[in-house]
Parts: C-alpha cells; structure tokens; sequence
C-alpha cells in the first residue's frame, strides 16, 4: 500500500505538473500578438496533403508508468520551443491549440483523461510562405507519413484511428465518400461546356421596327403663309424673293429696272441742290488724260518706293459710301479733283469728291442697278462717263454731263460678270457672263448697240480684260483655267483659246494683264497664291515667272481679293491682305514686297477691293461694309 499511495502521489503530482504546464502554454499563445485565436474545443482536422502527422495515444493517469510520463514531458517541452521560435518572427500566424476532453472519473481531484489529442495547427497569413511544415500535428507515436496518395489518410477507417471516437471516425468516412462522390460527378466539367453552350447561344440584336406612317395622319400645324395659302384657301402666286447662287454668291432676286435711260437721282441728296448741280457742272468740265502724260512719269523703283512711302491716311479721307459691301472700285484719271467710285452689293454707284468739305457734302449715292455691281470703268474716251455692269444682266452708262443713266447693254436671261473696252476710244466692248458666253458690243450703231454672243470654253467666266497694245487679245478667268482668246476668232459656240494657263489647283478669282506693255499677267487664286506670267509672247506658251504666297482666303462675307496692276507702275501689283494690323500690299514681279499700307486706327478692316489713280500717287481701297480709305500723298491732302 505505501508503494501504492507513493505511486499515486507521485501521478497526481505529475497531473498537477501536466495541467500547469499546459496552462502556461495556453496564456503564452494567448499573449502572442500574431496568434489570431486559441481555441480550447477539441477539432479534429484531416490533413489531404503531404505533411509530417504526430498523434497523441490516449491514456489514464491511474494507469501510466512513469516512462510515458516522461515522454509526455518531452513532447510538451518540444512544443513549447517551437511556439517560442513562431513568436520571435514578424510574420503573422494563426495558432490554433485543440484540448480534448476530458472525462472526470471520480468526485475528487483524480480524473482519466479518455481521448487526448493535441494538434496544434500554425498557418502563415501570407501565401507564399507556406509549406509543409506549417502544419503540425503532434501524437505520442512520432510518425510522418512519406506517400500523401496513400487512402489511409484520406479515408481513415477503425484500425489508422484508434484513438478517435466511433463518431468521429464515421465523420471522416463521410466526408471522404462525400468528396468521391462529388467527384465521380465532374461538375466543374459540366459547368465549364454549360458556358460554351451559354456564348454561342447568345441572343440576336433586336432591331426596332420603325412604325408605318399613315397616310391620314394629321401632322403639325405649319403656318399658311409658309404654305403660300391665303385664308380662303387659295395658293398664292410664286413670289421671286428666293436666293439664288451666282458665282459663289448668294444674291437674291429683285425686279430688274426698266429698260432705257434713268434718271441720275441721289440718293442721299436732295436733286435740286445747288450742291449737286455744281457737282454735274464739275464734271462737264473734266478734261481728258492723254497716255503720254503717263508714259512721262513712269518711274524707277527706288523713287517709286519712296513717293509710296509718303502716301498716308487721316480721318478725313476714310467714310462710308454705300450701304452693302463694295465689289468694285474705280478712280477718275483728273489731275485737279480727287474722285472715286465704288460699285456696292446692293446694286447701288457711290461717288466721293475728297476736294469738296465738309466731306459729306461731295458724297453721292445712286442706284442705277438691282443686283451687284461687278464691274466699274470711267471712260478713256470722255472722263465723265462712268460705265457699270451688274448681275442684273445691264450695263449703263452714267453720263454726268446730261444726268442720266444710259443702258448700253442688256441681257435678261444671263447675269454678267465683267466687261472691259476693246476699242481705245471706248466704242465696242466685251462683256463676260457667268456661264461662260462673251458678248461683243458696238455702241457705234444707231438706236440699240449691236451684239455677237459667243461661248468660250469656260464654264464659269469671273473677269475679262483686254491686252493694252494688242486690244484683239483678251484674257478670261475662269473655274480653274485661265484662257488667252483671239477676238477676230470667236465662234457662235466651241471657240477655242490660244493659250490656256491649267498651273492653278482652285477657282480664280481674276486675272489681268499688265497696263502698258502686256507682257505680264497676273492671276489671284484660292489655293494662296498670286502668279505671274510672261506674256510677251501670245503665239506660244506664257511660262510662269513667280509665284507669291499670299492668304487670299477672305471667307463668305469678304468680297474676293483681286490683284491689280499699278497704271503707274508696269511690274508691280496691289492686293489686299488679312494679316494684323490691316493693310493694303504692293508686291514686285519677281515676288518681293515693294510697300505696305498701314492705316493704326484708320485701317481696322480688310480693303478687299483696290484701284491706283493712273497718273497720281492716291490709292483707294473699299471693305466689306461699304467704306472708302484713300491713301494720298501729303502734297494731295
């Protein structure tokens, strides 16, 4: 019996010692910041991969020797080590420690322990640093099983477990029989056709249908004027109010004027003024300007550039004339008076004498036309007929001597473009119609003047002009070409020219021919570009001498540049310009810029439309809103 109670003594201090150890194992995982959970609840857990498994044999405390004693020690010291070593790292582990239960035998502190399992499971929150080892489970036979295919883990039957529990083992065989089954059935398989299936059957696009209109339906009201409906029902008659598109214009029709002379009425003045009978006697009185006047003062460029340069603008020389845009332009040649004319938009012929002040008083504004004048010419034969031509199809000539309006031309099926003189004594002349025809006047004949009409082989005819020495020659300008013809040559239909210029890529806006010798020609075109020609020679090709760059894009409210040539200067041209601050550029044929015209606070808009005295230095430039800025030399002002 002292053998005996010795003994179990000795068990019960080393249960006492068992249980305080494992305790201070629990509170130690317990204060470890990286452990996630501890759970004292036996969880049995099957390991399916290939893991070292240690398994804990159950015994009893009244039963053990002290040998096993020892080794219980021994595994609990191990244990030990090893969570010491799992807190000293930075990485994160979950540590899960599983008590088993444990059956009281008797009312006092003795007690059997029937199942006794520790596992104690630590896992890496971090993937990659995951292994085999992480997993552990300790047992009292320290076995690792080397094949992880082997069935006895998976499915653990009576015999591998003995110190599990019936229900226990029974779980474990369900789950494994569950696993094979599910297997055996290859849903992922099934699930990944049923997705094929799934995108080839997709859905075709529905189109909506678009609903059938009926034929009673009853639409919006609309207004019955727009109907062109009276009240009563009626249609009303087809007004000619409607635009229509003439040579990249939009103009609209307005009743012509009646045939015949009208009467010179000002507008903007009272007829019997004494103001405007002077004006009428100062014109009478114009005389003529001979061409040897102007050979005799054709300069050298460098006192060219320096009579330019002396050339300004004031207030006094800048006014509104006409109420539309201004489309041509025209100086009077006398040597005494500083007179100009401008051909609007609205069909109406403005006239300035800058000599009369205040200035208002030697504005005087007609209305001769009832579409664009195109075109304005004062005589070579009598300065003081003033010729216009408009899209009305009617060319008149102001005769200010008598104060009427005489009508030279008229062709009420087809608009007119351009005209010029072909006789130096003005007697006949050419008229150019925007479908292409030409028409040659002889105003030598009595009563109405006699006509040819000829078709070129244009389709569109912008300007025509008349070669100043050999005034058989005309040049025309066109859609895309420009054509040289022969005025004793024309047919009633297909004439053909004798030279065609095909370098330009855009629509030409005009082309001219120098105004002393011929021997140049000058074209403004919409690709950005003035060329020069030589036309010295008519019997052969005109080769190109230089092209200029010049921005010729003025948009839909900008009258179109037109290059001219300078009366007093053979080689040089004036054009407008869009560059800032507005201006009006001389250019040299060979493409240098000779002069520019700088207006400040006078020039804040773009002169479209230019034209030179032919003898003296005053330049007069028109704009889009029907303002006249004279240039003139300070001896002038």
């Amino acid at each position: 019996m002292s053998e005996s109670g010795s003994g179990s003594g000795l068990a019960s201090e080393e249960k006492a010692n068992s249980r305080q150890r494992l305790q201070v194992k629990v509170n130690d995982c317990k204060e470890n910041q990286n452990i996630t959970y501890v759970s004292l609840i036996p969880v049995q857990t099957a390991v399916l991969g290939k893991a070292p498994k240690v398994y804990l044999a159950p015994f009893s405390l009244s039963n053990c020797k002290l040998d096993q004693l020892k080794g219980a020690k021994a595994l609990l010291e191990n244990n030990s080590v090893l969570c010491k070593r799992y807190k000293k790292t930075e990485i994160k582990k979950t540590c899960r420690v599983l008590i088993p239960k444990m059956n009281v035998t008797s009312c006092k502190e003795e007690s059997t322990l029937q199942k006794s399992s520790f596992d104690v499971h630590i896992e890496h929150n971090k993937p990659q640093h995951k292994s085999t080892s992480d997993m552990v489970i300790l047992s009292g036979d320290m076995e690792s099983s080397q094949d992880g295919d082997s069935d006895e883990e998976t499915t653990p039957g009576s015999d591998d477990f003995p110190g599990l529990s019936p229900y226990e083992r029974k779980r474990l065989r369900n789950i494994s029989e569950n696993a094979n089954f599910f297997a055996s059935l290859q849903l992922s398989e099934s699930a990944a056709r049923l997705r094929e299936m799934i995108k080839k059957r997709q859905p075709p696009e529905l189109k909506r249908k678009k609903p059938k209109k009926r034929e009673n339906e009853i639409g919006c009201r609309r207004s019955m004027r727009l109907l062109k409906v009276d009240p009563s029902g009626v249609s009303l008659p087809a007004t000619s109010t409607q635009p229509t598109l003439i040579a990249d214009e939009t103009v609209r029709k307005s009743p012509l004027l009646p045939p015949g002379p009208l009467e010179m009425t000002p507008e903007n003045q009272d007829y019997n003024n004494e103001l405007f009978k002077g004006f009428l006697q100062t014109w009478a009185g114009l005389s003529k300007t001979s061409s040897k006047n102007t050979e005799k003062r054709l300069s050298g460029i460098k006192s060219y550039k320096t009579n330019l340069n002396s050339m300004v603008i004031t207030e006094d020389t800048v006014h509104k004339v006409t109420k539309g845009s201004i489309s041509s332009m025209a100086v009077h040649p006398s040597e005494t008076r500083t007179l100009v004319a401008a051909g609007a938009k609205s069909g109406q012929v403005g006239l300035w004498d800058l000599t009369q002040q205040p200035k208002e008083d030697g504005i005087y504004v007609f209305q001769p036309h009832s579409q664009p004048v195109s075109c304005l010419y004062f005589s070579r034969a009598n300065p003081a007929h003033l010729l216009s031509l408009s899209y009305d199809g009617t060319l008149r000539c102001g005769d200010f001597s008598k104060g009427i309006f005489e009508e030279v031309y008229r062709n009420e099926s087809s608009s007119c473009s351009s005209f010029d003189f072909l006789a130096e004594d003005a007697s006949t002349l050419i008229v150019g119609h925007w479908d292409g025809n030409v028409a040659l006047i002889d105003r030598r004949t009595p009563g109405t003047s006699y006509e040819k009409l000829t078709s070129s082989s244009l389709i569109k005819l912008r300007t025509v002009h008349v070669h100043p020495v050999h005034r058989q020659y005309f040049i025309t300008a066109g859609l895309r070409d420009v054509h040289v013809y022969d005025a004793r040559h024309l047919k009633p239909k297909g004439s053909q020219p004798l030279i065609s210029l095909t370098e330009h890529t855009k629509s030409i806006a005009s082309a001219y021919f120098s105004p002393l010798t011929g021997n140049r020609v000058v074209t403004t075109c919409a690709d950005c570009n003035l060329r020069i020609f030589d036309s010295s020679c008519l019997s052969s090709q005109m080769p190109l001498l230089t092209t200029i760059r010049h921005n010729t894009i003025t948009g839909r409210w900008l009258t179109r540049f037109q290059a001219v040539w300078d009366p007093k200067q053979e080689d040089c041209v004036i054009v407008g310009s869009m560059a800032y601050p507005r201006r009006v550029e001389i250019f040299h044929e060979t493409g240098k810029r000779v002069h520019s015209f700088l207006g400040g606070e006078c020039l804040v808009s773009v002169c479209s439309i230019n034209a030179m005295h032919p003898t003296r230095y005053i330049l007069a430039g028109g704009n889009s809103s029907g303002k006249i800025h004279v240039f003139m030399n300070k001896e002038s002002c």
